[in-house]
C-alpha cells in the first residue's frame, strides 16, 4: 500500500537524522569551547552566512543568537562579494556554514576576511576543506549519510548544522547569564512577549474602580457596590483600608440558599477569608495561572502591607491578549 511507503520513508527519515543528532555530542569538546571563547570576545556583531540550503540554516541561526542575548544578522555571501562585505567589520566574527566546505561563494570570501583580520568559525562535514582548514575554530557537523535516498538533498547535515547553532546559542546565553526579562526585551510583541514583561499593575482595576465595603455594611449594599463596579465581586476592608476578605457571585449564591435577611446580615458574616491575592509587581501570566489552577475569576491585587492595590478579572487578561 502507498500509505504504508510514506509512513516507513517517514520513520526511516526521523531515525537517520535523529541519529545524526546524536553523533554530534560525542565531537562537542575543546573546538566548541573556543568557538564560545571567541564568539564572546567578539565586539562587533556575530555574522552567519550560508549558500542554498545551508543559508537558510544560517538565518535562523543568527536570529537565534540575536534572540538570546548574542547580536548576530545573516549575509548572503553571493551578495558580500557585490556590496554586502561593507557590512563585515574586523571587530565582527563570522560563522560560515557549507556542507562540503568547498561553496564558492564562500571560499571567495575567505581572503578578504582573512586581510580583515576578522575572526572565522566554521561548520562543514569536511575538516580537511578550504573553508575548514581557513577558519579560527571548525565545528564537524558532517554526517555519514543524508536521510535522502539519493544521498544528495541536504537534509540530515543541515538538520545537525542546526543543532550545532542552536548549542552554539545556548552556550552563549548561559555564559551571559541571560534572563527571562532579557529574554522578553528582545521579544516583546504577541503572546510571548506579554506573558514575560505584562505585569498585573498593567491591566488591574484600581482606585474608585475597585469594589470595596466595610464588614458592617449590609449585603443589600454590597449588592449595590458589586452592581455598580461589574466585577462580579467586592472586596471587603477593615478600618485601615486592609483586606479583611472577599464576596463573590458564588458566596452569594450560598448566601441566598441560607435564606438570611439580606437587609441586616454585615458582610463581615458572610465574606471569604483566606482569599487568594496578587501583587502589583506579578507576572499578568502568573495571576492568570492562580486563577485557572483555583477555578476563580478575580483576584485581588494587595500592597506589602494588605492594602488593597487593585483587582484583576480574567476578563481584563483575556483582553490583554493572554489567551
Amino acid at each position: 500500500m502507498p500509505g504504508t511507503s510514506f509512513v516507513n520513508s517517514a520513520r526511516r527519515t526521523i531515525r537517520m537524522e535523529s541519529e545524526a543528532v546524536a553523533a554530534l555530542e560525542g565531537r562537542i569538546g575543546a573546538d566548541f569551547e573556543r568557538a564560545c571563547e571567541l564568539l564572546l570576545q567578539t565586539r562587533g556583531r556575530v555574522i552567519v552566512t550560508g549558500m542554498g540550503k545551508s543559508g537558510h540554516i544560517a538565518r535562523k541561526i543568527a536570529a537565534t543568537l540575536a534572540s538570546t542575548g548574542t547580536p548576530a544578522f545573516f549575509v548572503h555571501p553571493g551578495e558580500a562579494s557585490h556590496g554586502d562585505m561593507g557590512m563585515i567589520t574586523a571587530e565582527d566574527a563570522v560563522i560560515a556554514l557549507s556542507n562540503s566546505g568547498a561553496v564558492a561563494e564562500i571560499v571567495t570570501l575567505l581572503p578578504l576576511l582573512k586581510r580583515m583580520g576578522t575572526t572565522l568559525v566554521s561548520m562543514t562535514g569536511n575538516d580537511q576543506s578550504v573553508l575548514a582548514m581557513a577558519s579560527d575554530v571548525h565545528l564537524d557537523t558532517g554526517v555519514e549519510t543524508e536521510a535522502c535516498p539519493l544521498d544528495l538533498a541536504p537534509t540530515s547535515s543541515t538538520t545537525t548544522a542546526l543543532v550545532m547553532g542552536d548549542a552554539l546559542a545556548i552556550a552563549l546565553l548561559e555564559a551571559r547569564g541571560f534572563t527571562a526579562d532579557d529574554f522578553a526585551f528582545s521579544h516583546p510583541g504577541g503572546t510571548l512577549g506579554k506573558k514575560l514583561l505584562l505585569k498585573v499593575a498593567d491591566v488591574m482595576r484600581s482606585g474608585a474602580a475597585v469594589p470595596r465595603v466595610e464588614p458592617t455594611t449590609t449585603l443589600s449594599e454590597a449588592l449595590l457596590e458589586i452592581s455598580n463596579k461589574g466585577l462580579g465581586m467586592t472586596t471587603i476592608v477593615d478600618a485601615g483600608g486592609h483586606l479583611a476578605g472577599i464576596f463573590t457571585d458564588g458566596d452569594l449564591r450560598r448566601t441566598l440558599k441560607a435564606r438570611i435577611d439580606i437587609n441586616e446580615t454585615p458582610m463581615g458574616e458572610l465574606m471569604s477569608t483566606g482569599t487568594k491575592t496578587a501583587t502589583p509587581d506579578m507576572l499578568a501570566a502568573e495571576a492568570m495561572r492562580i486563577m485557572e489552577e483555583n477555578e476563580i475569576s478575580s483576584l485581588v491585587v494587595v500592597n506589602e502591607d494588605r492594602s488593597i492595590a487593585g483587582v484583576i478579572h480574567l476578563m481584563h487578561l483575556l483582553h490583554a491578549g493572554l489567551a
